[in-house]
């Protein structure tokens, strides 16, 4: 019998193996093989954790989300500082972008179900936008998804084009960065200002 010690080791570092290959190759380019290994364990104690890929990959993703949430914390009322936080995690973590950008590609979009942990923190942040909109903090002109989704979509606009930054030699990297969140924050400023 495993240990609960040893088997939450097993499990993490299935996790941790699965969130590297999956960041790298995307769901339909990721090996079950590949993930074992770099766990050090057996294709089969994946299996006994997770029922297949796209259930590994989901909670993967889900994990993911969370940290992002947590790291970028979004403020209905100042939405240009969101869009700046969450600008910088995926500068400074471009593979977790990669991660979550695989399921948008990859998943079929009709097989999520209501607890999928996306479809979730979408709702959430769109109620959350919505409060703000009957509070007089947000222009209620807009539905609150577009503002969700606009300000998403401005926020990682730097990082979804990782080659433009690619020949910035290294002592001018820290000013361009810089000059891209200006960007960001200022266009989410001019569409949602800050209450």
């Amino acid at each position: 019998m495993i240990s609960s010690t040893g088997a939450d080791s097993t499990r993490d570092r299935i996790v941790a193996a699965a969130t590297a290959e999956f960041a790298r190759h995307g769901i339909a380019g990721a090996r079950i093989e590949r993930i074992a290994k770099a766990a050090k364990t057996s294709k089969e104690r994946v299996y006994a954790y997770f029922r297949g890929k796209e259930e590994l990959y989901r909670f993967v993703s889900g994990r993911e989300l969370a940290a992002i949430a947590e790291a970028t914390r979004m403020d209905p009322a100042d939405l240009p500082g969101y869009a700046g936080r969450i600008h910088d995690y995926f500068t400074a973590h471009p593979e977790r972008h990669r991660l979550m950008a695989w399921g948008q590609l990859e998943l079929d979009p009709d097989g999520t179900t209501d607890d999928d942990p996306i479809r979730q923190t979408m709702a959430h942040k769109t109620e959350q936008l919505r409060a703000a909109q009957e509070a007089g903090h947000l222009d209620p002109a807009w539905d609150p998804l577009d503002v969700l989704v606009l300000v998403n979509q401005i926020a990682t606009s730097w990082a979804n084009q990782p080659g433009l930054a690619a020949g910035i030699p290294p002592q001018e990297r820290a000013a361009y960065l810089a000059s891209r969140r200006t960007a960001v924050v200022a266009a989410v400023q001019r569409l949602f200002p800050s209450a």
